[in-house]
């Protein structure tokens, strides 16, 4: 039997893709004689590539072409297929309880161990839950089979996400730069230091994707490797591999999402604020699900707005526009929204387009923080914005520029830049939108709140207004 086994895994190396790591699909022989499925080779071997290279030993090829079906393979690897079957059937058959000498043919979920008759008889299984070995089997392999897929699509979307240009999707140090040129010299010395600090966390970011997309290539590999074991080897690690499986899951977000970092301006909400103005809520602009103060200086969540358990990706926000509207200058309004858990922010005009004539979809340009399972985002829209927050911001600065069409959001207390939007062309007038909500399922939140424009608000300090 030892023999035979060792002629078996000789015959499933022979005709396993070294790509996939699974029995051949169509199988290719390219010009080194190594084999590979069609559809992986495909893969390998981009189009406009300036040369294929044998993914195995390297060789270039002087084909290029993907070459035709080995079918002599192909029937080579349907008769090994099937004689791997029946070997590991048999050898299932063989297994026998080291107590009873009689075959292990049922399996315990409780205490995930294999039993003969004998043994499913007595007082210590009795009350647990038993199957046969093919059935716990199946089982375990449909799940594997499934999370397998899942992380496959997974590591698709990281390698698609490595495979981009380097320069990340937000371009941190050009923002940082203009906002550091407003105070000129002074600020040479603290953009320097910010833009060090930038290039090291989009390494660092880049680098906690690699080691996720390591984690779940060797996930890959393992699952792979369940496809070829016994249903008893396969049944004594399958539970602890599910776990291990959730468990890179459950960390995707933090791998591949990243944290809004803070860069601090030193003198920059001294500047806005010599452009702040004074903004009341228009009552009859507001949507019947939220209410705007006597005073027109705060709106809150009404009872109308009411929201599911779990959120959809598109839920609704309910807005209430200024009475105020701008066509040329530079206004500056900062907003409390220490009492929302979730809120949007902006401004409002008929047309908008880049300088470059490119029409943008939208009417509206927007922050939006909104809470998903226990983790804090702002998202733009339009925008390539979608971080994580470390903690609720409590004050939100906007600056509108018309003349070269700028909206800036800031972190007040922080003294930091959130996000700018820039090059736009505005169609006059522009009016400042709040939506204090969607609120979270079974809270009560408080207003969002316009600050006057006499208040004196000053980097990391909660007392001054």
């Amino acid at each position: 039997m030892a023999v035979t086994v060792e002629i078996l895994k000789k015959m499933q190396s022979e005709i396993t893709c070294s790509i996939c790591k699974d029995y051949f699909r169509e199988p290719v022989t390219i010009g080194c004689g190594h084999n590979f499925c069609q559809a992986c080779l495909s893969f390998r071997w981009r189009v406009g590539a300036p040369a294929f290279s044998c993914p195995e030993c390297r060789q270039i090829s002087q084909d290029r072409e993907i070459p035709v079906v080995n079918r002599r393979l192909a029937e080579l690897t349907e008769l090994g297929k099937h004689f791997s079957s029946k070997l590991l059937e048999s050898n299932e058959e063989q297994s026998q309880c080291v107590t009873h000498k009689k075959p292990l043919k049922h399996f315990c979920e409780e205490d995930q161990t294999a039993l003969c008759v004998t043994c499913c008889e007595t007082p210590e299984h009795g009350a647990h839950k038993i199957s046969s070995v093919q059935e716990a089997a199946h089982k375990y392999r449909r799940e594997l089979q499934h999370i397998r897929s899942h992380l496959g699509k997974h590591l698709k979307k990281d390698e698609q996400l490595l495979a981009q240009k380097k320069k990340p999707a937000i371009d941190w140090q050009e923002l940082i730069s203009s906002e550091n040129k407003k105070v000129l010299t002074l600020l040479e010395e603290e953009e320097s230091r910010s833009l060090q600090r930038c290039k090291q966390e989009e390494k660092a970011r880049r680098d906690r994707l690699k080691q996720y997309r390591q984690s779940l290539q060797d996930l890959m590999l393992e699952l792979q490797e369940t496809r070829h074991q016994l249903n008893l080897d396969l049944l004594q690690d399958a539970k602890q591999l599910l776990g291990r499986c959730e468990a890179v899951l459950a960390q995707r977000v933090k791998a591949v999402i990243p944290v809004l970092e803070e860069y601090y301006t030193p003198g920059l909400i001294e500047i806005l604020n010599k452009f702040r103005v004074d903004l009341t809520l228009d009552p009859t602009s507001a949507h019947s699900s939220v209410t705007v103060s006597e005073d027109r200086k705060s709106v809150k969540a009404g009872e109308g707005w009411q929201v599911e358990t779990k959120f959809p990706d598109d839920f609704p926000f309910h807005y209430v526009f200024a009475e105020q509207s701008f066509s040329l200058g530079n206004q500056y309004w900062v907003v409390d929204v220490t009492q929302l858990s979730q809120w949007t922010l902006g401004i409002y005009t008929p047309h908008i387009r880049t300088r470059w004539g490119r029409e943008v979809n939208s009417s509206m340009i927007l922050l939006h923080c909104i809470k998903k399972e226990g983790e804090y985002y702002l998202q733009t829209y339009p925008g390539s914005l979608n971080h994580r927050v470390k903690g609720l911001l409590p004050w939100i600065g906007v600056y509108l520029c018309n003349g070269p069409g700028t909206v800036v959001f800031y972190n007040v207390l922080q003294g930091t830049l959130i996000y700018r939007f820039s090059a736009l062309i505005f169609r006059w007038p522009v009016t400042p939108v709040f939506s204090p909500g969607p609120p979270l399922p079974g809270t009560n939140p408080g207003p969002m709140t316009l600050f006057p424009a006499d208040s004196h608000l000053c980097v990391g300090c909660y007392t001054c207004v």
